[in-house]
């Protein structure tokens, strides 16, 4: 579904991307873990649109989408859920969630937002107690189910989460990768940017480990977490304990 090939970008004369390769096929999630700075985000922004790589290339579904606008790649099926989570505070818990479904809105009726609207409210029950409720004073746990929501009425066909669990408390987060977990049973592709490398690897197939701008190590979830040099930097363990 989505391949990235020898990326290249940063910002002005900042190179972060180094020669970055990987991909993901549909109905996998896929982890991309490393440490604060090593490039995951501005990875994320390129593939969405919102940064232009200076050399390589970007496919979804063998076709070119780098240099494309992130309108045009949001209607092709790549949708970004931000790190920050980036919702609309003075909106509604609803309003938001409809604006997630922009992209589609000349080409669905009432009946399928309603429908999208039923199945965030079912992965995400707080959001519909609260669908009345202005964005900004909901939680910090309850903004990022929002972000993830309002994605999701895009009817995505590839969702990109960045560092979802960041500043959320352990519990609503644990929430959060439950539904990670039943949106992948349903099928949907996901690449997942995280620091918290343990939960990350808990629910993806696959990882990618990113370091300085590039890819220095690939494999199974289960391949990833038995790697000693994985665990000693980002699991808290040495390898030893692993087995314990």
């Amino acid at each position: 579904m989505l391949r990235v090939l020898n990326l290249d970008g940063g910002y002005g004369s900042l190179r972060v991307l180094k020669g970055i390769s990987l991909h993901v096929s549909p109905g996998e999630v896929v982890a991309l873990i490393g440490a604060n700075g090593a490039g995951k985000t501005t990875l994320l922004k390129a593939i969405a649109g919102l940064l232009k790589p200076r050399s390589g290339a970007i496919l979804l579904d063998q076709q070119p989408i780098h240099g494309e606008q992130a309108e045009r790649i949001v209607k092709r099926g790549c949708v970004l859920v931000p790190e920050g989570r980036h919702v609309f505070s003075t909106l509604t818990v609803k309003e938001n969630l409809l604006l997630g479904a922009y992209s589609r809105w000349r080409r669905q009726t009432t009946a399928d937002t309603d429908t999208s609207l039923g199945q965030v409210y079912t992965l995400f029950d707080i959001l519909q107690e609260r669908q009345d409720q202005l964005a900004g004073t909901l939680s910090g746990g309850q903004q990022q189910m929002l972000a993830i929501g309002r994605a999701l009425m895009s009817k995505p066909r590839l969702l990109m989460m960045d560092e979802p669990s960041l500043g959320v408390a352990p519990l609503v987060a644990k929430d959060i990768y439950k539904a990670i977990v039943e949106l992948k049973q349903n099928g949907l592709t996901i690449l997942l940017v995280e620091q918290n490398a343990r939960a990350a690897l808990a629910v993806a197939d696959r990882g990618y480990v990113v370091e300085t701008g590039q890819i220095v190590l690939e494999g199974t979830s289960q391949q990833l977490s038995g790697n000693p040099e994985v665990c000693r930097a980002y699991l808290g363990k040495d390898y030893q304990r692993i087995d314990e």
